[in-house]
């Protein structure tokens, strides 16, 4: 589908108005131009049925009429329109009698008063007419009488005087249309350049150029659309660099347990003897787990990022969500001899989150605990119910965090001093609580977020 042009759109919302607007006013224009032009007819036609009706005498009883040249020269016209006329006068014995003119044509439909001419149209000779008739009262020397005049004219002429006066106005009209749409296309041209420049500032951007655009030269119209490409430039920007932190973070933390494993291998196969050699190995599975679980723990940190991968919220429930949360760190809390309990007061508990990122919370949670409580202490994990949501609980018995560094613990790869835990440092950045003897961590689901309280 090809491009619209936002000019032609702009044009033609301006122009069609405008269009149609011109339609109405021609219309009525033809209307002006029917009326003036039958007003004119009219006056001309009285005006010689006048001068027709002044020539009417009465000689010896008897009523002539003498038709004036200018009666007639007054229709003069390129049109050459053909002129009738009929004058018959009344008679004190006989009525009404033919004076002049033609004696068939047409009758007015109505009752002629003296002194109120009466126009109207008729077929005369297979041609339409346009007629007068007009009663003109005639002294006698014994009585009044009177006569009746009716001139009519073809309507060749008043037919080319309605064209002319309605072409006139059509003309004058698509002028102004033409420059209308003129001065709008000018007008659009140097409406249109501040987006332009913004289109060629956006063109000749480098790829990595994530500055905001500037909207002090731009109409209030196009800010809105300025402001949510910096909103959309701001949002690019916090997401690089979100992913050049995570990969920052990844080459700092794998450099070390690469170089390990690396060392590790090369006295394995220097190693002369079985138990150096099973030594060695032992050492590469530990390091090569470790290594899992730190690649786990930044996959699910570039999730949780405030600029990462959406997450999926869904219904989970989350007591079994618990459960496999806990089969996952069970290995290490035997290792440690560490009294891993749970504790529910209910066997579902269906809540909105991301099944992945809650899982991994849950996991975090609990091996920090686990990690930081000194061997055969006891960590419990809860699940009840509140007013109107789930609180998820980690509770252990562990030295807690000191005031001092409480805020520090939920930095990347920060461990707390003296604490001699193997660890990557990642687990309360992933799942952030905020805050004596022991550790409470609160978790608190919604039906639609989740908000961390923590408790010393």
């Amino acid at each position: 589908m090809p491009a619209r042009s936002l000019r032609l759109q702009l044009l033609g919302w301006l122009l069609i108005p405008l269009a149609g607007i011109v339609l109405v006013n021609t219309w009525v224009t033809y209307r002006n131009a029917r009326t003036t032009a039958g007003i004119l007819t009219d006056r001309t036609l009285l005006a010689s049925a006048r001068s027709m009706a002044e020539q009417i005498k009465i000689a010896d009883h008897v009523m002539e009429a003498v038709i004036p040249p200018s009666a007639l020269e007054m229709f003069a016209s390129k049109s050459r329109d053909r002129v009738y006329y009929r004058i018959a006068g009344s008679a004190p014995d006989s009525g009404e009698q033919l004076i002049a003119g033609y004696a068939d044509l047409p009758l007015p439909p109505g009752r002629v008063e003296e002194f109120s001419p009466s126009y109207y149209d008729a077929a005369f000779r297979d041609q339409d007419l346009r007629l007068v008739a007009m009663r003109q009262p005639v002294a006698d020397a014994n009585a009044t009488r009177s006569a009746m005049v009716i001139v009519g004219e073809t309507l060749r002429a008043r037919e080319t005087m309605v064209r002319t006066l309605w072409l006139q106005g059509f003309l004058q009209q698509g002028l102004l249309i033409v420059i209308a749409a003129v001065f709008a296309w000018f007008g659009l041209q140097r409406g249109l350049r501040p987006l332009l420049r913004l289109r060629d500032d956006v063109l000749e951007r480098r790829p990595d150029e994530l500055t905001p655009f500037s909207g002090k030269a731009l109409q209030a119209e196009i800010r809105p659309l300025v402001d949510a490409l910096n909103q959309y430039i701001e949002r690019l920007r916090r997401q690089s660099a979100a992913q050049r932190r995570f990969i920052a973070n990844a080459a700092h933390q794998l450099r070390t347990p690469l170089t390990l494993l690396s060392t590790q291998a090369t006295y394995a196969s220097r190693a002369t003897s079985g138990a150096e050699k099973d030594e060695a190995l032992q050492a590469i599975h530990d390091n090569t787990q470790q290594m899992t679980r730190l690649a786990n723990q930044l996959l699910t940190l570039s999730r949780v990022e405030p600029d990462g991968q959406a997450l999926r919220l869904e219904p989970v429930d989350l007591v079994a969500v618990a459960r496999r949360a806990l089969e996952s760190v069970v290995a290490l809390a035997l290792a440690r001899e560490m009294d891993l309990g749970f504790e529910t007061a209910a066997d579902t508990a269906i809540v909105v989150a991301d099944a992945t990122t809650l899982q991994e919370l849950i996991i975090n949670l609990v091996d920090n605990a686990l990690r930081y409580t000194p061997t055969g202490g006891v960590v419990t994990v809860g699940i009840e119910r509140t007013e109107n949501d789930w609180l998820l609980t980690v509770r252990d018995n562990g030295p807690g965090i000191p005031d001092a560094e409480r805020e520090r613990v939920f930095e990347r790869f920060y461990r707390v001093l003296g604490s001699g835990t193997e660890g990557s440092g990642l687990g309360l950045s992933i799942a952030k609580p905020p805050d004596g003897r022991g550790l409470l961590v609160a978790v608190r689901l919604r039906s639609s977020e989740f908000s961390t309280v923590t408790d010393l």
